[in-house]
């Protein structure tokens, strides 16, 4: 029995390095093993698998299916593809399990698992404690499950079809598509031609190297690319999206980065329209100004922890059309199945965009009624990151006055004019900091009383922006 690293388990999936000391083939089977007893415990008797497009993922990926398969589930494995399409081959093929190889935006060396028990759903909180107490006490179940192989293109091309049946574009769009040399090309370039977009592509191709800049829409490198690309063509717009496809990105066609929190507001213009009243959930590093518009086109805002599983899941309970993340996780219940997609949050948008007479930067200027700032990180171990997010919220209500600091998820300050946001990342050994004002000038204020709280925790690092 191969030992696990406790910080693996994350707060909603699963990730470390690929190594001999966290995921390799014998920890992943391990996991499998483990997750594959949940599942029987629960009735459920079969699961969808598929993996990203990294060197690694399909050995890993098979390691884990053949856990599956020694834990007498029946899977379903059709191969590379986005986790989105893999979610959404759940409701294809009717089966409640799901698998998703995947390191999502992490750089290179990194993998995942993202595991679920039913649809639209994935494991988070205390059922990652379970499942990690599971596999050390060795509690496993044995079977003997069958294994179905399907074709990916076969799966794709009903996937992309499905998408583009569920929006509509009322004028022809160019835009430039960037998939960062991930998973995503060969599924969505497809479906957005066939949408009606004209496509321009940038790093549209699978490489597992990852040689043009990191997959991850919300990263400089990135950013810049797709900026510089949409300038050169004229395009309409950018649209960016990160190695296992479920994290959006947009640039205008100024070549201005939209943050994704931006996106969600005109998503909630549309679904307010239709659902007049619903509430409208984004998580704690978005922008104020996602409140203030869901406020004044009739809807109910409900700030929440960042997290696709808790986003998902106080979806659910809120009954919420549609919800978002700042990092480009979006997910719309509203006529689709309340997942985070960023193929489908990106022709809703795109629908919108084609709605109006205005251009992408014209109504990006319309809802940029704040200053805010890129999203920073700085180093803190992964075994004492959560301890020092604790020490931070309680030093932040002292100073701030404990009603002022929303601590749901680390601690959001909240002043009249701005606030600033330090939390624990789930991903990476690393806390994550936001800012906000309403002028340059006093975010550049709240980033500076922060800096110099940071100053006396010997255990956090520089802030850099991701």
């Amino acid at each position: 029995m191969p030992t696990l690293k406790r910080s693996m388990f994350r707060e909603y999936d699963i990730r470390g390095l690929v190594n001999e000391d966290e995921l390799n083939e014998a920890s992943i089977t391990a996991i499998a093993r483990g997750f594959g007893a949940i599942l029987r415990e629960k009735g459920v008797c079969s699961l969808v698998a598929g993996y990203d497009n990294r060197a690694y993922s399909k050995a890993l990926t098979e390691a884990a299916i053949s856990g599956f398969l020694a834990s007498g589930i029946d899977v379903t494995a059709i191969g590379q593809g986005t986790a989105p399409l893999i979610y959404w081959a759940q409701y294809h093929f009717d089966i409640p399990g799901v698998c998703v190889g995947s390191a999502s935006h992490n750089p290179n060396g990194w993998f995942g698992l993202k595991l679920g028990y039913e649809k639209s759903s994935t494991l988070y909180g205390e059922e990652m404690t379970a499942l990690y107490d599971r596999i050390r006490d060795e509690k496993f179940i044995d079977g003997a499950g069958t294994r179905r192989d399907v074709p990916t293109d076969t799966v794709i091309a009903a996937y992309d079809a499905d998408l583009v049946r569920r929006a509509q574009l009322h004028r022809p769009l160019k835009i430039v598509v960037n998939c960062g040399n991930g998973t995503a090309g060969p599924v969505n370039v497809p479906a957005l031609r066939a949408f009606g977009c004209e496509v321009i592509e940038q790093h549209t191709n699978p490489d597992a190297t990852f040689p043009n800049h990191e997959p991850n829409p919300s990263s400089v490198g990135f950013q810049k690319a797709l900026e510089a690309k949409v300038l050169e063509v004229g395009a309409d717009c950018g649209v960016g999206f990160d190695a296992d496809g479920d994290r959006l990105g947009i640039v205008d066609n100024l070549g201005r980065t939209m943050y994704p929190d931006k996106i969600l507001i005109f998503l909630s213009r549309l679904e307010l329209a239709k659902h007049p009243g619903a509430s409208i959930v984004f998580d704690v590093k978005s922008s104020r100004a996602v409140s203030d518009d869901v406020k004044a086109h009739g809807g109910v805002p409900v700030l929440w922890k960042t997290g696709h599983s808790y986003i998902k899941a106080k979806s659910r309970e809120v009954d919420a059309p549609v919800s978002g993340e700042r990092s480009g996780h979006i997910f719309i219940r509203s006529g689709y199945y309340g997942y985070d997609d960023a193929l489908f949050a990106s022709l809703k948008f795109l629908e919108y965009v084609s709605s109006q007479l205005k251009t992408v930067a014209e109504l990006h200027d319309e809802v940029t009624t704040y200053v805010t700032s890129p999203t920073y990180q700085t180093h803190c171990a992964d075994e004492v990151k959560y301890a020092v997010s604790d020490k931070l919220t309680a030093a932040l209500k002292t100073k701030y006055g404990a009603e002022n600091v929303i601590d749901i998820n680390g601690a959001r300050v909240e002043f009249e004019d701005g606030w600033g946001l330090v939390r624990a990342s789930s991903n990476l050994p690393v806390l994550v900091l936001v800012f906000e004002g309403k002028t340059k000038e006093r975010m550049d204020q709240i980033i500076a009383e922060f800096k110099d709280l940071l100053k006396g925790y010997p255990e956090v690092g520089e802030m850099e922006a991701e």
